[in-house]
């Protein structure tokens, strides 16, 4: 099993990984805003191009680094547990780019069958077009995985939590069937969870990835992404991301590295919030089925109590009503705002089958497990019991 190392707190989210004094004696790290950056002389070049500059931070040229964004880097490592870390412009930069890194013509890839369509979609369609097989496992199921392993398979893809039924595998296990095949390795998006609630590399996970617009940054203001593994498999991913230009802007570097100041109170809250309403809505005579790992109801809530420290605030309900039903409660509610993505300080809530599959039509998202009713809840920060009273108040009416 990999190192475990000790579990963020408030107070090393505040301060590990963070320079002691940064220029001008401000306290939060600066914003460089810089393309460019010269040196003295070229003995200062060799040195940094061999490593051996005084001044780590320092850069070279934007797409490959940045003091802003190096040092966010810095306390991202400290807070996944890994030996690196690298900052995109979005998570699905972050995806994307870990993928091509480590994938080419000819190999397969193995994803969960419930999680984020557009990771799906990357793999499935466009890395299809370029000699990459694909195929699809229901998340846990270790014999259905195994049975998909190939000696070609070169990366198995799963999220913990997924998205959107939330569901969890065991990865201790799934990391084990992953390396019974040479030179496979598990990447796992623990988006859902946050670091804080699920750190991927403790688990057997060879890489991990945030989509850093969520909870991390935690105010619906700004991009982001991050992967964070051993420094031999990041360093794969930063060559390749020097050449992509997928690199985090300095500005949206200092945003995500604000947020990480909170992060740990923030999730108090979300996580809370999630578990309150998941309970409300089970047994709501127009809930068909509630899904949140803390439920007892819920597939994986045995695996979720072991190894999950909290599972975020995303509750996912389906509608007695169907479709229509869905449409319902997303107009009726006061507090939540209808829209996409989840982590900051306003509830939202959505009905899946329009925000995030509307051109698949019933039957496509038949075919991919998206039920008709299915709405999704990302609470906020706002108060819990006000949360619950709006979903369940919409649901009344």
């Amino acid at each position: 099993m990999p190192t475990k190392r000790p579990a963020p707190t408030s107070t090393t989210l505040i301060h590990d990984g963070r320079p002691r004094f940064v220029p001008g004696d401000g306290v939060p790290v600066p914003i460089v805003q810089s393309s460019t950056f010269i040196f003295r002389d070229t003995a200062e070049l060799v040195s940094f191009f061999e490593g051996t500059h005084a001044d780590e931070s320092r850069g070279e040229y934007g797409r490959y680094g940045n003091p802003t964004v190096n040092a966010l880097e810095g306390r991202l490592a400290i807070l996944e547990g890994a030996d690196d870390a690298l900052s995109f412009a979005s998570g699905m930069a972050a995806m994307t780019t870990t993928i091509l890194a480590l994938v080419k013509a000819g190999q397969h890839v193995v994803l969960f069958k419930d999680g984020y369509r557009k990771t799906r979609d990357f793999v499935t369609k466009t890395l299809g077009r370029f000699g990459v097989t694909s195929s699809v496992v229901e998340p846990g199921n270790l014999d259905e995985l195994a049975a998909a392993m190939r000696p070609e398979t070169r990366l198995v893809i799963g999220e913990a939590p997924t998205n959107p039924y939330l569901r969890c595998a065991d990865l201790q296990a799934v990391a084990q069937v992953v390396r019974k095949t040479r030179g496979a390795k598990l990447v796992v998006d623990a988006t859902l969870a946050s670091p804080l609630g699920f750190r991927p590399l403790e688990h057997g996970a060879d890489l991990s990835v945030q989509s850093a617009t969520k909870y991390l940054a935690g105010h619906h203001d700004v991009l982001g992404g991050c992967v964070a593994g051993s420094r031999d498999l990041v360093s794969l991913v930063r060559e390749l991301r020097g050449a992509t230009g997928a690199m985090l802007d300095p500005h949206a570097a200092f945003l995500i590295a604000r947020g990480l100041d909170t992060l740990a109170l923030r999730m108090e809250r979300h996580n809370a919030s999630g578990v309150a309403l998941a309970r409300a809505l089970e047994g709501h005579p127009k809930v068909l089925r509630a899904h949140h790992p803390s439920l007892e109801s819920h597939p994986d809530h045995a695996i979720a109590a072991r190894f999950f420290a909290g599972t975020g605030g995303v509750v996912s309900f389906v509608s007695s009503g169907g479709l229509a039903g869905a449409r319902a409660v997303c107009d009726r509610v006061k507090i939540a705002r209808i829209g996409p993505s989840f982590g900051g300080p306003q509830t939202l809530i959505e009905p899946v089958a329009i925000m995030s599959y509307f051109e698949q039509g019933p039957e496509g998202r038949a075919l991919l497990g998206i039920e008709e009713g299915l709405v999704r809840v990302a609470c906020g920060l706002e108060d819990t019991a006000a949360v619950v009273a709006d979903v369940v108040g919409a649901l009344d009416d």
